[in-house]
């Protein structure tokens, strides 16, 4: 099935993430793949996060040897031979190891260290129509590889006090990227996670969000869902574990603005080709 995520037939690419850690990051890029996956958009979640949590809500970490550390070796692996199926026919997983954690120093020097996911991504492009990278919470060079790699950003924030401090380091870095190794990576958009809408504090967030970002914020907000805590113990996706919830409710819409947002990008991007 070939990618049709961008108007080049090259999957889109999606990275997301925040420095800070605790905004429901992971969450988002298992259920936002797998709610994409759903749409019937073949779909490949990239875990680049030492934590591995995100290849652990799918597998033991005994059932693979490779992972994505393999990438970024001296002799790399092919992505497509760390590649997993899930249960779900659209989704598949390159899952991560502790190891990832050891790249900031191994690759100190390294002239080619922010191109090497690129090129890992490069022989399968044709093969997605989505892919979705969880990013560790840090801006090292995991992060500044992803960003290099991807064709958009999409920035997950807490509903909560101090949640947009930081994002100015993310958004620096996100300038950098643009103005030399990757010009043509935009902001997808931002969604506000860990919403409580009994607290004066989500409330608050949620308007300070809207008034830094504007049209950037996602119209879907992800709520605190203990289904969404628990799904991952059970090797489950919340589409699985409580299709019904709330939190599999967002997901769905928070998908459907993604796939929107990508296609109106794809458009305007080939009325300038065409121009």
């Amino acid at each position: 099935m070939p990618g049709k995520g961008t108007v080049s037939g090259l999957a889109c690419v999606l990275a997301i993430a925040n420095q800070k850690g605790g905004v429901g990051k992971t969450t988002t890029a298992i259920n936002l793949a797998a709610a994409i996956a759903l749409r019937k958009k073949k779909t490949l979640l990239i875990d680049l996060d030492p934590q591995s949590n995100a290849s652990i809500a799918f597998f033991d970490a005994a059932e693979f040897q490779n992972s994505t550390y393999d990438i970024f070796s001296d002799h790399p692996i092919p992505l497509v031979d760390i590649i997993r199926p899930t249960k779900d026919p659209f989704l598949y997983v390159a899952p991560s190891r502790l190891a990832l954690a050891k790249l900031e120093q191994q690759l100190a020097g390294q002239f080619d260290a922010p191109f090497k996911l690129k090129d890992a991504l490069t022989p399968i492009l044709h093969d997605y129509d989505y892919i979705v990278m969880d990013t560790p919470p840090a801006l090292g060079i995991i992060t500044v590889n992803a960003l290099v790699s991807a064709t958009h950003l999409l920035i997950p924030i807490q509903a909560a006090y101090f949640a947009i401090e930081g994002t100015d380091d993310l958004l620096e870095t996100f300038g950098r990227i643009r103005s030399r190794p990757n010009p043509d990576l935009k902001i997808l958009g931002v969604v506000i996670t860990l919403f409580d809408k009994r607290t004066n504090i989500s409330r608050d967030t949620h308007e300070q969000i809207r008034a830094t970002f504007g049209d950037a914020l996602f119209k879907t907000r992800i709520s605190k869902n203990v289904r969404l805590e628990e799904s991952p113990a059970y090797k489950e996706t919340i589409f699985s574990f409580a299709p019904k919830s709330s939190g599999a409710e967002e997901y769905r819409k928070l998908a459907l603005e993604v796939l929107q947002r990508v296609e109106e990008d794809r458009v305007t991007r080939h009325s300038q080709d065409a121009a």
